[in-house]
């Protein structure tokens, strides 16, 4: 019975990934991200490979051979540096959205997240553009890169849709071996050079590449290491207003009611919540969209939650920081099929918890999924403020398990089995 059960998974699996695969058009996506190999394996066949394996929970180095190629053609793939692996996750993401649109309540206000990770490894030594990079957890600095994501939701399901690996420029904090490459005329020069510029300058390329390329968003959010009135200003030049939580710095003001507060320009409306626990200290939400009331305002930025529980799935779950590869360019990759996968697994989620995806009927006869309380959404931002990282943890886990229960049984065992 075991090995009828086990067949039966993977027959699951190879029909749940096939019919993703053909929703998002992924064989079509191919030709549009400059996938130029001479050979019979198309790059369709090599994410399907590869999407299995993190199923598997196996490395590229374990996993199961494919039919048609070996595991070596499949990293051949990855380090291929004239694929654009930002623009496949970008485009994968517009034709996931333009699917959910349908059942999207056109009220919702559509927003992107802007965050980023540490991607440690600390056993690597040659990896290209591996840096000392700092842990805003432990204090300290590691070996590893930053991870730049930016995610899109609508208040239920969260969709990566872009990112950068980010390095550092400073040669004293280059550990790794020197690009290879620097031709600004290639995908894999550009991507490394962006790879050592500012993070917030990436972040609106980022974000500009994808308002380009059609995805569908009107507020960006992101906490007080990406709010400057120069990201304020820059993002609205985009069409795109914002909703972020101000730092508390002595280099730049904002007034509000007449008074002058030492952390950001009179440019925003704003709204002060107190800091739970400190007598006399306050926290500072911002938009430059004025016609927000503060309870609107603390129920988007309540949404930006859900990239740390795509980071903390991403990681468990997906092996996120667990890559082996030594190129930049396959680290990519590896990076681009994770997000992949999580699309899968949010797409399956959301068929799960939407009735209306059932069919017009159900359409006809249910309501849109309720967005997020102001009760709810004003926990949540304390929750994320609290200073005790057991706390936080525990609610990022609280929150992915509820996530993991809206899957497919088979896929909640291949999930957790090895998590």
């Amino acid at each position: 019975m075991k090995s009828i059960t086990q067949f039966n998974q993977e027959k699951d699996t190879k029909s749940l990934i096939s019919s993703f695969t053909k929703l998002i058009g992924l064989g079509d996506l191919s030709k549009k991200v400059n996938f130029k190999r001479h050979s019979l394996v198309s790059l369709l066949m090599v994410i399907t490979w590869m999407i299995k394996a993190r199923f598997a929970r196996k490395s590229l180095y374990r996993c199961q051979r494919a039919k048609n190629f070996t595991a070596k053609t499949g990293r051949n793939v990855l380090n291929d540096g004239r694929i654009n692996w930002q623009k496949l996750v970008c485009l994968a993401a517009v034709k996931l959205i333009s699917v959910l649109k349908p059942v999207i309540d056109r009220r919702r206000r559509l927003a992107l997240i802007v965050d980023d990770t540490l991607m440690a490894r600390s056993c690597s030594k040659k990896t290209e553009l591996l840096a000392k990079v700092y842990d805003h957890d432990k204090h300290e600095f590691l070996t590893g890169y930053r991870g730049l994501t930016v995610g899109w939701s609508d208040g239920n399901t969260f969709l990566p849709v872009n990112f950068a690996l980010m390095s550092n420029k400073k040669k004293e904090n280059m550990i790794g071996n020197q690009p290879v490459t620097a031709d600004q005329c290639s995908i894999a020069g550009r991507r490394r050079t962006q790879a050592q510029r500012p993070m917030n300058a990436v972040t609106v390329e980022l974000l500009k590449q994808a308002v380009a390329l059609g995805l569908p968003a009107e507020y960006v959010l992101f906490d007080s290491w990406f709010s400057l009135p120069k990201i304020f200003w820059q993002l609205k030049q985009l069409g795109l207003d914002s909703v972020g939580m101000l730092k508390q710095t002595k280099k730049v003001y904002y007034r509000y009611r007449a008074t002058a507060f030492m952390m950001s320009k009179a440019c925003m409306n704003v709204w002060l919540p107190p800091k739970r626990g400190s007598k006399g200290k306050y926290l500072v939400l911002a938009t430059m969209q004025y016609k927000l009331h503060p309870q609107e305002i603390i129920q988007l930025y309540g949404r930006r939650w859900q990239i740390e529980t795509y980071f903390k799935a991403a990681k468990q779950y997906l092996a996120l920081n667990k890559s082996q590869i030594q190129s930049y360019d396959g680290q990519c990759g590896y990076i681009a099929v994770t997000a992949l996968t999580y699309d899968l697994l949010a797409w399956q989620e959301r068929q799960s918890i939407d009735d209306r995806t059932l069919g017009d009927l159900l359409y006809l006869m249910n309501e849109a999924l309720p967005d997020l309380a102001f009760e709810e959404a004003l926990v949540y931002l304390l929750t994320a403020l609290k200073e005790v990282k057991a706390e936080i943890s525990a609610t990022v886990e609280q929150i992915l398990d509820n996530f993991i229960k809206l899957l497919p049984v088979f896929m909640q065992k291949q999930l957790l089995r090895t998590a």
